[in-house]
């Protein structure tokens, strides 16, 4: 276990021992339905998808699954031959179609060489029983299968703000489904979203702890180019926007609580980075391991 809390790696060497892994990103050309007219057309206020998956789909052309994968493994395989893959569906809502397709789509990335597990994210709304059936066979049978929820906030006024289009309970209900099919599930929830203050960015946290989750991702609020979020800005609308300084005592108290209530959820990240080009703000001029870095030194100090 990481020494101050337990970190990704350790929760990676849990289920892949001896083993060193690292996650690809694929984008197999998903929508979501927070943007398809399912749900609603305007997507969430904070989202431009190219922040955290750059050359994101949207008006491209996408290669097939398994030539993302192995062009994505040229650069690993020089340096760590040895090295072993997660193939990760991370762009828009990777559960957002029909089952067969989406289950092709899986099977793509373990039909690759080197791959020895797929993580699927999505939202907790956008889960229909056949799939997790169909996932939880796959898994029970050998192929290692991970869903990552798109949770957020708990707070339901926070939730309808930022227009996720669903609820704090469709993310406990998800949780629930996905722990009943004994799949590993793990949660992402950002910190500083609008109206809310430090109270209600904490009791997410000690909710989210308390579902257990095998790992979850924490990150800042960042408004970037393109998402509702920015045109509220640059139209002259304020947020409170963290700095290192100040966000920095929020982690050590997320990793007091996440010790306290669940030391066995990883902790996989406190930070995001969104590309300079599409990032307005904040612009904090740290790389996110420098980050864990004055994180990592204030707790060697407590």
């Amino acid at each position: 276990m990481g020494r101050y809390y337990k970190e990704y790696a350790d929760f990676l060497a849990e289920h892949f021992p001896g083993r060193k892994m690292q996650k690809l990103t694929v984008d197999a050309g998903f929508s979501c339905p927070n943007r398809d007219g399912t749900l609603s057309t305007g997507g969430c206020a904070y989202c431009n998808n190219n922040s955290f998956s750059p050359g994101s789909h949207e008006g491209r052309h996408l290669s097939p699954v398994a030539d993302q994968l192995e062009e994505s493994k040229i650069f690993f395989r020089r340096k760590y031959p040895s090295m072993r893959y997660l193939a990760y569906f991370q762009s828009y809502t990777n559960t957002h179609g029909e089952t067969s397709r989406l289950l092709d789509l899986y099977d793509e990335a373990f039909g690759c060489e080197g791959v020895d597990g797929v993580i699927i994210g999505t939202r907790p709304d956008c889960l229909p029983a056949g799939l997790v059936e169909a996932l939880a066979c796959r898994h029970k049978a050998g192929q290692w299968i991970m869903v990552e929820l798109g949770a957020e906030s708990s707070h339901d006024d926070t939730l309808r703000r930022v227009n996720r289009c669903h609820s704090w309970q469709a993310t406990v209900d998800a949780v629930s489904r996905l722990r009943d099919a004994q799949l590993p599930v793990g949660l992402h929830l950002i910190m500083g979203l609008p109206g809310e203050n430090r109270e209600m960015m904490m009791e997410t946290v000690e909710r989210a702890a308390l579902l257990h989750p095998d790992t979850v991702k924490f990150h800042q609020l960042q408004i970037v180019a393109g998402s509702t979020l920015a045109h509220q800005w640059q139209a002259g609308q304020q947020f409170e926007l963290f700095t290192p300084e100040s966000y920095l005592p929020l982690c050590l108290d997320i990793i007091s609580t996440m010790n306290r209530l669940s030391p066995s959820t990883a902790i996989e990240r406190f930070t995001s980075q969104a590309p300079s080009d599409l990032l307005i703000a904040p612009r904090w001029g740290l790389k996110n391991y420098q980050f864990v870095n004055l994180l990592h030194n204030l707790l060697s100090r407590c």
